[in-house]
């Protein structure tokens, strides 16, 4: 009978970074590949397209080449809408995300430029846009002690471990992070950033920072309530929310309308897409006008330094009434902040930029993407910005306005330096009441109160990790992500050392891995498989179907063979059925004796009947045909 070998195992593995991943075709992006319905090249064409000088490589590591030179006046009509609505609703967003991070307000503004200008050259996704975020705010002020210098150097490590790890291609570490993990601190951040803003929205003073502290002390001091601060912030969350109902509520415009029509909903569409920046301006007038009367009734952002920030290097020691900490110092105190914010920032960024371009038919490079945080992140640091990621709002107001290329940033960016040279005196009136409200209503829908559910119904165990990570990040974010991760990672290895086996009785007794077999599987086979055969009386012949199984290590051999000699023993057989080239590699170089291994399920099961007629593979070099002892050997 003859032995045949799957083709796919004689195939020649290529290196990912030789090989080229070709993206769907987008109407809204050039791409600069051929369309996947071509043949696939061979290794021998794609030789010359893998050398880090060609045009293809260097497209890679500066997507801008790939697009620039099919630029179109359409396309800069709609890259400058989208960047101005983005950044409408930057300048706003990052004045209240400062106040997040427990810095002053400016450091928001320093925070939302760079990232514009560096993901014009090297950015994959055409909707993303990065800044200030909520939840990396949050991570930075529990890393940075309220000190700006801190923040500074948080980023600019922070961009540097990013960098490093975009050029060593370790974006893989990220899969580890499983998605309840991720829903559990998101939920979690915005029960904490939402909670840590009441006070503003209340004009509380003197509410400490800490969540379970907030809480109480908030709770306590109820009655202090500024009737001016909460009127106007409870107004300003209602505007927000009418707003952006009225934002997804908008008909679409068709070319047969009227211009009156268009018009109006011209002015509606602008209306609702910055209407951050719009209730913000309506609250700051509200607070200028009783300025001018010589009562102010709202706690307000006040003095706002003026002008663009110095470009300098971050600082690598600082400065305090105890004197000096030196650069080994501030790294100590950050401690774990080194590892959770440059995480949780490319995890962000990542899981943003791949949602849109899913939604919008395009490929993302996850590796580049790395490097173009991580280079935001070190440029950014020398501007006095604190850690940026992507922002999964700002990224939403983006698509929706039509972006078509990375070009937008460059305008929301000029738009954030324009703010900081010229208006950042008339920040000085916007009450933080109103700030707060826009806080509130960006965060609100990333508490995913559905998840629960959806868990309960699909797999009741990722419940752990979600809820062992939303109760702990109260406490200590990094140890609420760790401890997640480490329950999910518990949950796999479970699933890897105990697989499932799928039993079939009959003449002879069939036992199927559910799942691949690894080390910490073999004594839970083993002791499956001695239950069923050799503990029963009389004992039985017993085949075990690996037809899953495309792998083993040397601990899972030692353990095949001592089930070998067990079955000797007792003067039954156990044979195997689906073994895939590298198991028989593996078999072969083991020299394992008394193997013996049948192509099909009933060839083995009439063999072990005793019925004429069939013979096992025995897996040695002297019964395995030369030709096909190389094979596997290659």
């Amino acid at each position: 009978m003859p032995w045949t070998l799957p083709c796919c195992w004689i195939l020649p593995s290529l290196d990912p970074d030789c090989c080229c991943v070709i993206p769907m075709p987008t109407p809204g992006m050039p791409s600069p590949v051929k369309a996947l319905g071509q043949a696939r090249p061979s290794a021998a064409s794609m030789a010359p397209q893998a050398r880090c000088c060609s045009p293809a490589a260097l497209q890679r590591r500066l997507p801008i080449l790939a697009w620039l030179p099919d630029y179109s006046v359409s396309w800069l009509k709609m890259d400058a809408i989208a960047g101005l609505s983005v950044g409408l609703t930057v300048i706003p967003q990052a004045l209240a995300y400062a106040e997040v991070a427990a810095l002053p307000p400016q450091y928001g503004l320093y925070s939302a430029f760079m990232g514009c200008f560096v993901y014009f050259f090297l950015g994959t996704s055409r909707d993303v846009t990065l800044g200030p975020t909520a939840i990396m705010s949050l991570l930075v002020s529990f890393y940075t002690f309220h000190e700006p210098a801190y923040a500074v150097l948080l980023a600019f490590l922070s961009g540097c471990i990013q960098l490093a790890m975009g050029f060593l291609r370790l974006g893989f570490l990220l899969d580890f992070i499983s998605c309840p993990v991720i829903k559990g601190f998101t939920s979690a951040a915005t029960v904490t950033i939402g909670f840590g803003q009441i006070k503003n929205l209340l004009g509380l003073q003197g509410i400490p920072r800490q969540f379970f502290l907030q809480v109480y002390h908030t709770f306590r001091n109820i009655g202090e309530t500024r009737v001016g601060d909460a009127v106007l912030g409870l107004v300003c969350m209602v505007l927000l929310l009418v707003l952006k109902l009225m934002r997804n509520h908008v008909p679409p415009v068709h070319p047969e309308m009227p211009p009156g029509v268009r018009l109006s909903h011209a002015l509606v569409w602008t209306a609702t897409t910055a209407r951050n920046a719009l209730v913000v301006s309506f609250a700051a007038l509200v607070a200028y006008s009783f300025e001018v009367t010589g009562y102010q009734p709202f706690v307000l952002t006040g003095q706002t330094a003026e002008g663009l920030p110095p470009v300098r290097l971050p600082p690598f020691s600082v400065t305090t009434a105890n004197g000096t900490v030196s650069f080994t110092e501030m790294v100590q105190d950050m401690g774990a902040g080194l590892a959770v914010v440059p995480l949780m920032g490319l995890l962000e960024s990542i899981a943003v930029a791949k949602s849109f371009a899913s939604q919008n038919n395009y490929h993302v490079d996850a590796n580049q993407e790395l490097l173009a945080i991580g280079l935001t992140n070190v440029l950014g640091s020398l501007v006095s910005s604190y850690p940026v990621t992507g922002s999964f709002g700002r990224t939403a107001v983006n698509a929706q306005s039509g972006v078509c290329t990375p070009a937008g940033g460059l305008v929301t960016g000029v738009l954030v330096l324009l703010s900081l040279d010229y208006l950042t005196s008339l920040f000085y009136y916007i009450p933080k009441s109103a700030l707060a409200a826009v806080i509130i209503m960006a965060v609100a829908p990333l508490f995913d109160a559905g998840i629960f559910g959806t868990l309960w119904r699909v797999k009741r165990l990722d419940l752990l990790p979600l809820c062992v990570t939303f109760l702990l990040c109260f406490w200590e974010v990094q140890y609420g992500i760790l401890a997640g991760t480490l329950v999910s990672t518990l949950i796999l290895l479970h699933s890897v050392a105990r697989p499932k086996m799928q039993v079939s009785e009959g003449p002879v007794l069939v036992l199927q891995p559910a799942s691949g077999l690894h080390f910490p599987a073999i004594e839970s086979l083993r002791e499956a498989i001695l239950s069923r055969t050799l503990e029963a009386s009389p004992p039985r012949c017993t085949v075990l179907d690996c037809t899953h199984v495309c792998s083993i290590d040397y601990t899972v051999v030692l353990g095949l063979g001592d089930l070998l000699g067990d079955f000797h023993r007792h003067g039954v057989t156990l044979a195997f059925v689906g073994l895939q080239v590298p198991v028989l590699r593996a078999l072969l170089s083991a020299d394992l004796k008394g193997i013996q291994y049948f192509s099909t399920l009933e060839e083995a099961e009439k063999y072990l009947s005793q019925e004429p007629g069939t013979q096992p593979y025995n897996i040695s070099e002297d019964s395995v045909p030369e030709h096909k002892v190389a094979l596997l050997k290659a």
